[in-house]
């Protein structure tokens, strides 16, 4: 899929509700935005929503939940500490988050960047930026195009070895203390192994040896994909239609061998749970263009027809935003604000560092 293309998720009948912004709206209070981690990993709480009613639980219950030959995909993304702190030649002082590292080619400016930068006046194109540590950043335009929202920079050296020396864990917005050394081990899952996300796949987020033990024993076989989370899964959505809505654009993979395995799980009547959204869109881009690698821009909203995914295990997403859209679009739009007041009522705690829920597909 090129970075242009944005499959529709139009709805499929002209009987078929329309849906705007304000559909995905809903008060939360800020007590149940979660600040830091459950103490145990996998102590969190479930919200199982696969039926009319749902039923509260904790996360350790979840290998009794599915059925031995299910497949469980992951998505193996590793969190980089993308958030970089630097000055202007001016002094001004500066913030870039890298959303992604280019591979370094032949004939390009070596270690190119792409990222946000957060300073008080952007800097002309060439300006060379002091970075924290003595590493320097080179301003070479705008990303993708000369309108991108996000700049290119070609650092000093290796980026991720800047960043795992210098960087700092890119906690969501919403999260209000200075990163630490609980982040950098929490907002991180037990089996990330690809660098390169910007934030974290924070369904995985619950998974600890104990439960990955547990699906073994149940006969739960598991896969991986990988899509490099970028900082753009926080941008909300502004437009009332919401089908004007231009997604940012990740990178994903899917291999061979979670190919077949997904192909194995068919023919033996398994069911496909993916863990989080971003294992969701990477499974359903690949299933609409047939790429198993490459960009995706997928944006899921109701009406949108599933090929892959069966069940889901999710967080509690933010307002107004994508990842609630394709929740909904995925266990239905008046099951999932039932799911959502419940949720609230019974002091869930919500986002990246919060509960999570199980869902079938309608």
């Amino acid at each position: 899929m090129t970075s242009s293309e944005q499959p529709s998720s139009a709805p499929r009948n002209a009987h078929q509700r329309v849906f705007t912004l304000s559909d995905f709206d809903f008060h939360l209070p800020a007590d149940r935005i979660a600040q830091h981690p459950s103490a145990v990993r996998s102590a969190s709480r479930l919200l199982d929503g696969r039926g009319p009613k749902p039923v509260d639980r904790i996360f350790h219950d979840l290998p009794g939940l599915l059925q031995p030959g299910d497949l469980l995909v992951f998505n193996d993304t590793q969190v980089i500490k993308a958030r970089l702190f630097g000055h202007k030649p001016t002094g001004g002082q500066l913030e870039l988050l890298i959303e992604r590292v280019l591979p370094n080619q032949a004939g390009q400016v070596p270690h190119r960047v792409v990222a946000h930068m957060k300073v008080s006046k952007k800097p002309p194109v060439g300006t060379t930026l002091s970075l924290d540590g003595g590493h320097q950043a080179r301003l070479l335009g705008r990303w993708p195009n000369e309108d991108g929202a996000l700049f290119l920079l070609a650092l000093s050296s290796d980026p991720f070895a800047i960043m795992q020396a210098h960087g700092h864990v890119p906690l969501p917005p919403y999260i209000t203390h200075a990163d630490s050394a609980e982040d950098e081990s929490r907002y991180q899952t037990i089996f990330a192994k690809q660098p390169g996300a910007a934030a974290a796949p924070t369904a995985a987020l619950h998974f600890d040896e104990s439960v990955m033990q547990g699906l073994q024993a149940r006969g739960v076989v598991t896969a991986h994909v990988t899509l490099h989370v970028g900082a753009g899964t926080f941008q909300p959505v502004k437009t009332e239609d919401i089908q004007a809505h231009r997604m940012h654009s990740e990178w994903y993979c899917i291999s061979a061998a979670t190919r077949q395995a997904l192909a194995q799980c068919r023919a033996r009547g398994g069911r496909v749970v993916a863990v989080g959204t971003t294992t969701v869109r990477t499974l359903e881009s690949w299933a609409q263009t047939g790429v198993p690698e490459g960009d995706t821009q997928i944006f899921i909203t109701p009406g949108f027809e599933f090929k892959v995914v069966d069940s889901l295990i999710t967080n509690f997403h933010l307002p107004k935003s994508t990842l609630l859209m394709l929740v909904s679009a995925f266990t239905g739009f008046e099951h999932m604000k039932a799911l959502y007041q419940h949720a609230i009522d019974e002091h869930y705690r919500f986002f990246s560092y919060g509960d999570c829920m199980l869902l079938n597909r309608t």
